[in-house]
């Protein structure tokens, strides 16, 4: 059985954890955040394509990326936070890694796994050169008065 100490540490770690979370939830929704992401994937998504092979500059640009993300999420959360540990987070992120979804999750899976980042630029790709079907078009809506 668990010692009182050990709960309360396990409290305070998913309490930090949570606390951190939120303050990226918010990082990444706002302007300078989508502006940054939006301008690095203009510059290369047209490098990437799809298929199994991957090319050395899909490992550099995939390094660009790692760095530019990291720095700015943990430049804003060491603005809003004089107490943030990256050690303590990224301990806390491993542990929880099989009970977490959500786009926030999603966005840190791509500064760790390559091919997530892959298929997050080639998702980018898509859109730009409208591989993607605009979704109105599917739809219409009408009213249900006579």
């Amino acid at each position: 059985m668990d010692s009182e100490e050990t709960l309360v540490k396990r409290q305070h770690s998913t309490e930090y954890f949570d606390t951190v979370i939120g303050h990226i939830e918010d990082i990444v929704i706002g302007d300078e955040f989508q502006t940054m992401v939006n301008q690095f994937m203009d510059c290369y998504y047209h490098l990437f394509e799809q298929g199994e092979e991957n090319k050395i500059i899909y490992t550099e640009v995939f390094q660009k990326y790692t760095n530019l993300i990291e720095t700015f999420i943990v430049e804003s959360l060491n603005e809003k936070m004089n107490y943030f540990d990256m050690d303590l987070f990224a301990l806390e992120l491993e542990n929880k890694k099989s009970q977490l979804d959500g786009e926030i999750f999603e966005l840190l899976s791509t500064l760790t796994d390559f091919l997530a980042f892959k298929d997050m630029v080639l998702d980018y790709k898509a859109f730009k050169e409208g591989v993607y079907d605009d979704l109105n078009k599917d739809f219409s809506v009408t009213s249900l008065q006579k």
